[in-house]
């Protein structure tokens, strides 16, 4: 139980106190500035009753005339020095000025107004003008307007607002009091009796150490407080119970896939980890660690939807589950990932045993979802522990790696791991590091192929091709990386992105200094996939334009068939936004991919560029060459122009020169070149092979 001077340091008895205090006293003050008006009013008449009793006596009785006053200055004067008044006037019953007497008034009567006019309080309260008419004056034929000295009616009022404002004040004080004192019994303390016990629940929800009531329970009050106290027991049994729920959830969140219910990828390090110490470092057992991938998984959901995906999942996991014995570990480990380790036991079993029942397993029979049959086929991963590694996580990084080479190698296959794989992908890392180094420090470089008009010889463009020169200890001071090599790792890693921005804007302003110097070369740069579709390459190019002042038409964007085909509406809004900028458009590669012709025409494309291997072998291969007239027919008879890449020989121009070619790059002409060497060349140029083909 709290004693009454608890009441007093809480701030809600403090809240209240104030309230009800500042209540009760403005409803008095309200009272009182209603009665003051009246207070100064009775005063006012109380001075204006013993102004009239002063003045009736004067007015004779037997009035002689009524255009005089009836009062003498001797009268006049004696009035004015022993009553409170201190001027007045006198007027005729029609308010003409008979007489002034004393201290001038404010106050003047005409027949216009004097009707209607009223006593006045001067602003200050000091004097108070009072008109007597003849009813005041006991039916006397005259109206007299008498100035009051009314400065003691002004301290009787602030007199009597003080006491007012004391016995108000006293008054509220007594009735808060009383009612603080039933509202602290009755209200109060069983309020702050509650928020103690709410406090301590807060502290510790589980196990709270409430007190009993002492409250009767059969009031409002007192049942609210048990009611509290109940609710708050209740709720610590809750929290103990959807605690230990949460737990049994959260461990099977944390170890547990949702969709399948197997175990997921740190549940299945966990148990070979288990699996691992529990035949100890001196025995150890032989285990196959196997990671398996559904082959085009991705394209089943984006096709039929996550539903049909999520169904096969559950019937891989169901199969996989059921035709494994019971020792068998199975594990779903990513998005379409299953992880599997199982003892081998008997010489005759290995790890490749165990992969050869499972991929039998999973292409036994199409998965049947929603009344349709998928055919699913799966890429495999296999280690051996503790062949491959002694440590488990190792183990299974190894099947990772010996499936990613699964999938490498086209898929529906299974692989063993092999230290080549392991070196394989150490060298890929590193070679994507050292190409984030040579970004960093410039060691990219571009080369320019020229490109010429084949019926004028004139150079007319170059082809950007990037270049990658690794310094080294070597006596050359470095040696060249092929774009073949750190390319496809570029493309993989996302790299590309930022290194095809960097192609664009070193490209564009070398034409543009090109350009200064009095070549008009259009130039030509490769855009890949990923820059296709990843990046906003029409933002990008615009503001690369802009910023080098290079005429829109002198930059050319070379994209290879296969990525304009991935996806076809969006290839042609990118391609009808590029084309609106003004820059040309070109199919890199043209013939070695698949496209409709249907689709080629809704391109805004202004080039067809010939795959060199078909040009090389033109003069051997009669098939390469009708793909090649078939191509420069074709672009012809969309409007296009076609340009031939890999011409190496006279007998190459020559050829091309039959079928009416219009543009053609290649050895024949000169190598890729520094831009430095390239305004050399494009001035020297005069139609026979070049001394930079030797360099």
């Amino acid at each position: 139980m709290r004693s009454p001077g608890d009441i007093w340091k809480s701030r809600l008895s403090w809240r209240i106190t104030l309230v009800v205090f500042l209540t009760i006293l403005t409803v008095q003050v309200g009272i009182m500035s209603m009665t003051i008006a009246d207070y100064r009013q009775k005063r006012l008449d109380e001075i204006s009753e013993s102004a009239r009793s002063a003045i009736v006596p004067l007015i004779e009785e037997r009035i002689q005339n009524l255009l005089t006053s009836p009062i003498s200055e001797e009268e006049a004067r004696r009035v004015l020095e022993t009553t409170r008044i201190s001027g007045f006037s006198v007027y005729s019953v029609d308010f003409n000025l008979l007489r002034a007497y004393g201290e001038p008034l404010v106050t003047r009567l005409a027949l216009q107004n004097g009707y209607q006019a009223k006593n006045r309080l001067s602003g200050d309260g000091t004097s108070y003008e009072v008109i007597f008419r003849p009813r005041n004056l006991f039916s006397r034929p005259f109206v007299i307007v008498v100035k009051i000295d009314s400065s003691s009616v002004q301290q009787q009022v602030f007199d009597y607002v003080e006491q007012n404002i004391l016995v108000m004040l006293l008054m509220s004080a007594f009735v808060t009091t009383v009612l603080m004192m039933a509202l602290g019994y009755w209200l109060l303390e069983p309020i702050l009796f509650l928020r103690s016990n709410l406090m301590r629940a807060s502290e510790n929800p589980e196990n709270p150490r409430v007190e009993r009531s002492p409250f009767n329970p059969t009031d409002e009050i007192g049942s609210a407080i048990d009611i509290a106290l109940s609710l708050i027991k209740q709720n610590a049994d809750n929290i103990k119970r959807i605690k230990s729920a949460a737990q049994d959830q959260i461990h099977k969140l944390a170890y547990f896939d949702t969709l399948t219910s197997l175990p997921n990828r740190t549940l299945f390090l966990q148990k070979l980890n288990e699996m691992a110490r529990a035949q100890g470092a001196e025995n150890p057992g032989r285990y196959a660690v196997i990671a398996l991938d559904l082959d085009h998984f991705k394209d089943i959901n984006d096709s039929m939807g996550h539903n049909v995906g999520d169904a096969i999942l559950r019937g891989v996991a169901k199969r996989l589950r059921a035709s494994l014995p019971e020792q068998a570990i199975v594990a779903r480990s990513g998005e379409d990932e299953f992880a599997i380790t199982m003892p081998l036991t008997g010489k005759a079993i290995t790890s490749r045993d165990v992969a050869d029942r499972v991929i039998g397993v999973i292409r036994a029979e199409p998965f049947k979802v929603f009344n349709e049959n998928f055919q699913i086929r799966s890429s495999i991963g296999v280690a051996t522990f503790p062949d491959d590694g002694v440590d488990p996580d190792q183990v299974l990084k190894h099947a990772d790696i010996a499936l990613n080479r699964a999938k490498e190698d086209g898929r529906d296959t299974i692989k063993e791991y092999s230290e080549d794989y392991d070196r394989a992908v150490q060298l890929r890392f590193q070679m994507l590091r050292d190409l984030r180094d040579a970004m960093e420090k410039n060691q990219l470089l571009l080369y320019y192929q020229p490109q010429l008009d084949l019926k004028s010889g004139k150079v007319i463009g170059a082809e950007a091709l990037i270049r990658w020169w690794k310094p080294d200890s070597s006596k050359e001071g470095g040696h060249f990386i092929s774009p073949a090599e750190f390319i496809p790792i570029a493309e993989q890693s996302g790299l590309i992105v930022p290194i095809g921005e960097w192609v664009m804007k070193t490209a564009v302003e070398t034409a543009m200094a090109w350009r200064q110097a009095g070549y008009e070369i259009r130039i030509a740069v490769n855009v890949s996939g990923a820059q296709f579709y990843q990046s906003d390459i029409v933002a990008y190019t615009s503001k690369i334009l802009r910023e080098s002042g290079l005429p829109p038409h002198q930059l050319e964007l070379e994209v290879t068939e296969s990525v304009f085909m991935e996806d076809i509406q969006h290839t042609i809004t990118i391609l009808q936004n590029l084309h609106n900028l003004g820059v040309e458009l070109a199919i890199d590669d043209f013939g070695t991919g698949y496209s409709s012709l249907s689709y080629l025409r809704q391109f805004p494309i202004d080039r067809l560029k010939i795959d060199q291997s078909f040009i090389r072998n033109a003069l051997q291969n009669p098939d390469d060459a009708a793909i090649a007239r078939t191509i420069v027919a074709l672009g012809h008879s969309l409007s296009l122009k076609v340009i031939a890449e890999g011409v190496e020989t006279k007998e190459h121009e020559a050829f091309l020169q039959a079928q009416n070619c219009d543009e053609v790059q290649g050895f024949r002409y000169s190598r890729p070149i520094p831009k430095d060497k390239f305004a050399e060349f494009a001035a020297t140029y005069n139609g026979d092979i070049n001394s930079f083909n030797m360099n």
